[in-house]
């Protein structure tokens, strides 16, 4: 037996708990945990300008996957700590739980309450440089992996005052990549720009020979977020209700336009930090809703006798930001996707109430389309209410017809099974004769199924088809769906490699981002990649995915080998099915994964929605990229 006493306990001092386990810190040592470490930083220079001490902050990628944030803030402190005797910034950047957050008089609000933000960064990184203006002197100070390899030293004099952040994340932390993805930034910039009014925010990306840049700056805050939000859509009321107040040092900011969509876009925020699990301020927002159009409705006669809404009837079609900003928010886990401050309950559905109560009343053309929006949404929750229990399968027989449709697999453990949903019968077939069916199951469709963003519950719910998909899943749908359900942890969409299979593949994709979003949100979707080109030179055969493909393939076998191009999955016998798409230890599959669920759902509305006009003109501008159409 090993010894085990006192010498076998570790002491992380400083930084060194960082290094060790950074994923308890940024999330993941993955691409997310990388691009945390820029939103730390960020965000220290947005809590400048939530303060009142900067307006300007520019964020610049430079060559090398370098990262620079520069603000015109007061700049870090440089005198020396009372507690350490070292230079006030050197204690922010060697010290977890340290910096000017807690005192709560530096800083009204802050989205870095833990104050291991900058700190956490020092650490994960090859290098750190901080330079700071204040005092009419220029400071600066390099660090290494999170030590201090200089002091503090005075480099030149300044007119202004700001911080200068500037550091390369760590490869030995950081293995699975270290290259930023300038959407993913750009699109974060935007949101803060939206959620700050009046900060104006630049990002400029420098590694490649064109430099790109973007400036945002929103006069008009959370109303011209909604309004962006809602481009391209038939807005039910004309004018964006905007309510913006402070109580008890709780500053309240909420955005709300209904459109003619069927889907719900409720975001929040508290201290800038996206909520994607809501919490408090969400909570009491939606009590204010639901109560208030249904005393409205009710007084001015358009509700039957004790006929009211439910929340979801006054949720359809909704845009919403709720943005509050909180003196001591209360986070749950250092994630911060939800808020728990109990008291913003109250707060926000008592603000929010009133605000909606005269909203109504001093445009009345706005409020009569909203009711009458919400009674058209409650109208379809009832007659969905008799084809949603359909959806509740208790096994392949509970529909008729659905047992034939569906070829289960013999595992009921969903962690290890998978399903294909595979265009047409005779792809169908094929999939099911070659299939592992232990692990797999087949559900063939018929035809395209129902484009979902241009129906209702009721009208989805009546469509055989996605019926099929919903018994087979297990999760139910609306309300009542539950990821828990799920009866296969890998749902893979598998299309032939064609105009038409692109398009039933964007059906089922637009299907499970409005109604079953937390199945691509746990990486439960994914997309099967058959091969375009069968190649044969005597008894070598090569499957091949790509034109490219096809042409190293051709150079590799030499001599006049026969090509047989793949229009359909139907084509192939079910050993080529299987040892090409299906076969785990051959196949190709695309995870689904969502980077921005706001960006998804301008795409979706613009290429499956109503509105012709951004349609035509996305076609348009992105005709020239596109190849290999069939005639």
């Amino acid at each position: 037996m090993s010894n085990y006493d006192a010498s076998n306990i570790q002491i992380l001092e400083g930084l060194e708990a960082v290094r060790k386990r950074p994923g308890m810190y940024i999330g993941s040592t993955g691409a997310r945990g990388l691009h945390h470490l820029v939103w730390e930083i960020v965000d220290n220079s947005i809590d400048e300008a939530l303060g009142g001490y900067a307006t300007v902050i520019h964020l610049e990628l430079l060559k090398g996957e370098i990262i620079r944030v520069t603000d015109d803030g007061r700049g870090i402190p440089v005198d020396l700590h009372p507690k350490t005797n070292r230079p006030a910034v050197e204690t922010i950047l060697t010290t977890l739980h340290s910096g000017g957050k807690f005192d709560g008089q530096s800083y009204k609000v802050s989205g870095g309450l833990h104050g291991v933000g900058a700190s956490v960064v020092n650490a994960l990184s090859e290098w750190y440089l901080v330079e700071i203006h204040r005092n009419n002197k220029r400071y600066q100070q390099r660090y290494e992996r999170g030590i201090p390899v200089t002091d503090v030293n005075i480099v030149g004099e300044s007119v202004h005052t700001g911080t200068i952040v500037t550091f390369q994340a760590d490869h030995l932390v950081f293995t699975e990549t270290v290259v930023y993805d300038y959407e993913i930034l750009r699109n974060r910039i935007q949101q803060l720009a939206f959620l700050n009014k009046g900060i104006k925010i630049t990002i400029s990306d420098l590694r490649g020979d064109v430099p790109i840049e973007n400036t945002y700056h929103y006069e008009g805050g959370i109303v011209e977020y909604v309004s962006f939000l809602n481009s391209g859509k038939g807005k039910v009321n004309h004018d964006i209700l905007y309510i913006d107040k402070e109580v008890d040092g709780i500053t309240l900011d909420i955005a709300l336009q209904y459109n003619d969509s069927y889907a719900t876009n409720l975001y929040s925020f508290a201290n800038n930090i996206p909520t994607h699990e809501g919490g408090m301020h969400e909570d009491g927002f939606k009590l204010a809703l639901t109560r208030v159009l249904n005393k409205y409705a009710s007084e001015n006669g358009m509700l039957k006798k004790d006929d009211s809404f439910l929340g979801e009837d006054t949720r359809e079609g909704l845009t919403t930001i709720v943005s509050i900003k909180h003196p001591n928010p209360q986070f749950e886990g250092q994630t911060k996707t939800k808020l728990g401050n109990p008291e913003v309950r109250q707060i926000t559905s008592q603000i929010f109430g009133d605000g909606l109560e005269r909203y109504l009343q001093e445009n009345p053309n706005d409020a009569k389309a909203i009711i009458e929006k919400c009674l058209m949404a409650s109208r379809a929750r009832i007659a969905a209410k008799k084809a949603r229990e359909a959806t509740r399968r208790k096994s392949p027989l509970d529909a008729l017809g659905f047992a034939s449709k569906l070829a289960d697999c013999r595992s009921k453990d969903p962690a290890v099974s998978e399903i294909y949903i595979v265009e047409g019968d005779s792809a169908g077939g094929s999939a099911k004769q070659g299939r592992e069916s232990e692990y797999q199951a087949i559900l063939p469709l018929r035809g395209k199924v129902l484009n979902v963003e241009k129906a209702r519950l009721d009208k989805i719910l009546s469509n055989k088809e996605i019926l099929s998909l919903i018994q087979a899943l297990g999760t139910g749908i609306g309300e009542e769906f539950d990821a828990k359900n799920a009866r296969y942890h890998k749902v893979v969409i598998m299309t032939d490699a064609d105009i038409d299979g692109a398009h039933i593949r964007t059906l089922l994709l637009t299907f499970f981002f409005r109604y079953m979003k937390p199945l691509i949100d746990l990486g439960y979707v994914f997309i099967a990649q058959p091969p375009l080109y069968k190649v044969q030179s005597g008894k070598k055969v090569e499957y091949v995915y790509s034109d490219e493909g096809l042409q190293r393939a051709l150079e590799e076998m030499g001599g006049r080998p026969n090509i047989q191009r793949y229009k359909g999955l139907g084509e192939m016998n079910p050993e080529q099915l299987w040892e090409t798409t299906m076969d785990p230890e051959n196949r190709t599959l695309l995870q689904v994964s969502l980077k921005d669920a706001m960006d998804a759902d301008q795409v979706f509305s613009m290429l499956m929605g109503e509105e012709v006009e951004p349609r035509k003109l996305f076609i348009q501008e992105n005709a020239i990229y596109a190849d290999n159409i069939d005639a």
